[in-house]
């Protein structure tokens, strides 16, 4: 097993979720490769981290594109030596005057749009990191769900509802595969997350779905990122294939 200290990427990082997890690692000790599609958001997230500057990189990314996953691997090898964990949360949940369109209206680029990114972009993060970490006999992988994958998709689209379920099946097949090699798999369902995405959507929803939820609050983006930090921990190897719930109660079971 390595001594360097480990590395993550982490897509989607310079806002919401991505970042509150990338800040958890941070704190964590971790090296953190923080990719975006926005590159002046990208930036932004990194001028305010000036303190972690030393373990932080970050590189302009689309998921949905096989090269840039190759940049990412380039890079993290360059940087340190390799990646070692993986968290998958990069995703949109397109929102038109501020709501979905029901499944029937979903236009086929929209769709394709969206299972790109929030479901293939995780497959090829996965490729792009598992053999590495096989050949290391060391590694994490989280993927960032929702708790639509277990409700339904009832703000959210059919399509992003669809991704957020698949990713669950994703996660088990990899968990399975790769537990012998010393990588764990693992999802996180988060519910209702004060987020720019949360904020497409009105102030009316949010407060509906807050008086939800039994802690009477929404979540933080810190939230997710304590339980992301916690699956990327030696403390966590013995947790494999699991989908963990981090939504104040609003779905139990």
């Amino acid at each position: 097993m390595t001594t360097r200290t480990r590395a993550a990427v982490v897509t989607g990082s310079a806002g919401g979720i991505g970042a509150g997890i990338s800040d958890s690692l941070l704190r964590a000790g971790w090296n953190v490769l923080a990719t975006d599609i926005d590159e002046q958001a990208l930036a932004g997230f990194a001028a305010a981290r000036t303190e972690h500057a030393s373990q932080l990189r970050t590189l302009p990314v689309d998921v949905a594109s096989e090269p840039d996953w190759a940049a990412v691997v380039t890079e993290a090898e360059r940087w340190v030596g390799g990646v070692d964990a993986l968290v998958n949360n990069a995703a949109i949940s397109p929102k038109h005057d501020g709501a979905k369109l029901v499944t029937a209206d979903i236009p086929a680029e929209e769709w394709d749009r969206v299972i790109g990114i929030n479901l293939t972009g995780a497959f090829y993060g996965l490729r792009a990191v598992l053999e590495p970490m096989r050949e290391r006999g060391w590694g994490r992988i989280v993927n960032l769900s929702s708790q639509a994958a277990h409700t339904g998709a009832r703000v959210a689209g059919a399509h992003y509802g669809a991704t957020k379920a698949a990713l669950l099946g994703l996660t088990r097949t990899v968990a399975h595969e790769y537990g012998p090699f010393g990588i764990t798999a693992n999802a996180i369902t988060p519910g209702r997350i004060e987020t720019p995405m949360a904020a497409a959507v009105s102030d009316e929803v949010n407060e509906t779905w807050r008086r939800s939820i039994p802690v009477g609050r929404l979540g933080q983006p810190a939230d997710i990122g304590a339980m992301a930090a916690f699956l990327l921990s030696e403390e966590a190897s013995f947790v494999n294939g699991a989908t963990l719930d981090v939504n104040g109660g609003s779905r139990m079971g």
